[in-house]
């Protein structure tokens, strides 16, 4: 079946991340050696060190850390829509290396506003897509044939809707401003489904540095003045219910 929803995996992290952030702190604020720092982070007071740094907005130290995630069954709209923090690495599905034609369709997202148009309305979405994807073999046959250089052109037809895969990474400091503007309700649906996955994806792992990431609501009020979606109680208790289920997953 051609429809696809996100799928987010945490792929690698850099070791002790914690540890690493706190160390390159400490280095900004004492005259002793790296062999020293290195041994003189105690874990018992790393939390509320990284807590005062935030509190301080000393923030470059948490750069020293990142993480890597496998991101599928999300649109070229949502590629569109991440590439714009640029403070992160990506390595995309290619539409030109890769045929869309491959297995005879693409994969595509179909937006949940569609679907809850019902039945008839899914349908002629899907009916489009295929009518697009024939539009993509008609073009590849008359520009040579499923190779490198027909697709290059061929891609032009295919829809935002269709399919990428991809690998991103990103270090703490922009994944915490990621989560900020992309957990937040005036987030478009797709990115915002996936910025939560992320955000569960590094709880699981490292719950210290992310303590108080998500919308500004959680930490505070809105800071969408009148663009506010006037429901600061309903996210904080999906973030709260979020750290609890990776809380008891640990």
């Amino acid at each position: 079946m051609p429809q696809v929803k996100p799928h987010v995996v945490l792929l690698t992290y850099t070791k002790d991340p914690a540890q690493t952030i706190a160390m390159s702190a400490k280095l900004c604020y004492s005259d002793a050696t790296i062999a020293d720092l290195k041994k003189g982070v105690d874990e018992s007071d790393v939390s509320k060190f990284l807590s005062r740094l935030v509190t301080m907005g000393h923030l470059s130290p948490f750069e020293h850390a990142s993480f890597t995630f496998g991101i599928e069954g999300v649109s070229r709209s949502f590629l569109a829509q991440v590439t714009r923090h640029r403070i992160a690495s990506f390595s995309v599905k290619s539409q030109r290396y890769v045929d869309a034609n491959k297995s005879g369709e693409f994969n595509y997202v179909i937006p949940p506003a569609i679907s809850a148009l019902g039945e008839e309305a899914e349908q002629e979405y899907k009916e489009q897509m295929a009518l697009m994807h024939s539009w993509y073999c008609k073009w590849q046959e008359k520009l040579g044939g499923a190779c490198e250089k027909s697709n290059e052109d061929a891609r032009f037809v295919l829809p935002n809707a269709a399919e990428t895969k991809m690998t991103m990474t990103m270090n703490v400091r922009e994944l915490m401003h990621f989560f900020t503007v992309r957990c937040c309700n005036r987030a478009q649906w797709e990115i915002r489904e996936v910025a939560w996955r992320m955000l569960e994806e590094v709880l699981k792992v490292a719950p210290e540095l992310f303590v108080t990431a998500g919308p500004s609501c959680v930490r505070g009020g809105c800071s969408e003045g009148r663009m506010t979606c006037a429901k600061p109680d309903e996210v904080r208790a999906k973030r709260k219910a979020l750290a609890d289920k990776t809380a008891e997953n640990k």
